[in-house]
């Protein structure tokens, strides 16, 4: 793969995802020349992450850059865009890169009259904002959006940072945020809530018993998808998810709605695999189905 020329990059937000995908394209041997960062805490990450470099002005990021990091809230980066295009703040040959999830690079439409090179790299990782991340960018996956000519450029600023560029084509990058927003963000609520129902059962370490039992199951998961399924609703033992559904009607009736939804979606995967005879599968969805919340 040919590696992109060294770079000059201005950082428009140094919040957790900016300051270290800065801090890793100058481990890389770029320069990163102005940083943006507003708040206090902003700033000091910029000086923990980037240090000697200077925090300046947005028109100040973007002057001289060869390629600007767009690392801001989803709901921020139209605006911005926008913004810029209208005050003629993009130069021509520029490469634009923004971080976000949800998009690629449609958003960066109004930009394109300045003749910018757009490009979309999500980091499919949870950024603590310090120099522990720069580690965990080790063959972190990177969703890459953009022309195919851009393409080869994108995917080396993905090696170059440690990343494993994985292509995704326009239309389907709301469909790739859903999946990676459904697969962590919710990992640790459904985490939360079975320790929280560990503590209702006076277990003293709920971390140290669950621990174990769940990076195993994630582990499984990830290697064998549904074949991995184990327990009461992949065996059909109604007599058991329905002794669940009243211990947790009892400790927390919200923790029972999350534990019907994914019984019943547990349910019905093993029932499509073949893990969950259907015989066995009528009288489980119909006990989830009599289960419902009590007003």
């Amino acid at each position: 793969m040919t590696h992109p020329a060294r770079l000059t990059i201005g950082v428009i937000g140094a919040g957790r995802v900016g300051a270290v995908l800065g801090a890793a394209l100058a481990r890389a041997g770029h320069h990163v020349h102005a940083v943006y960062a507003v708040s206090d805490e902003s700033r000091d990450r910029a000086e923990a992450l980037l240090p000697g470099v200077p925090v300046k002005d947005i028109h100040g990021v973007i002057d001289g850059a060869d390629l600007v990091l767009l690392a801001v809230p989803d709901d921020a980066l139209a605006e911005l865009v926008a913004g810029l295009a209208a005050t003629d703040t993009w130069q021509a040959g520029q490469i634009v890169v923004h971080t976000s999830g949800r998009y690629g690079t449609d958003i960066l439409r109004p930009a394109l009259s300045a003749h910018i090179l757009p490009v979309a790299i999500h980091p499919a990782m949870t950024f603590t904002g310090t120099a522990l991340d720069l580690g965990r960018l080790e063959d972190c996956a990177f969703g890459v959006t953009g022309p195919d000519a851009l393409r080869p450029m994108a995917e080396a600023l993905v090696v170059e940072m440690g990343g494993e560029p994985v292509w995704v084509a326009e239309n389907q990058r709301a469909a790739y945020h859903a999946a990676l927003a459904h697969g962590s963000n919710h990992l640790v609520t459904l985490i939360a809530e079975a320790m929280e129902v560990l503590s209702a059962a006076g277990v003293d370490e709920p971390r140290a018993v669950l621990g174990p039992l769940a990076r195993a199951a994630l582990d499984n998961a990830l290697r064998l998808g549904d074949a991995a399924l184990t327990g009461p609703v992949a065996r059909g033992d109604v007599s058991t998810v329905g002794t669940h559904l009243r211990e947790l009607e009892r400790i927390s009736p919200e923790i029972r709605s999350t534990y019907v939804a994914l019984a019943r979606a547990t349910a019905v995967r093993a029932l499509e695999s073949g893990r969950l005879q259907p015989s066995a599968a009528e009288p489980l969805l119909d006990t989830l189905a009599d289960q419902e919340p009590t007003s």
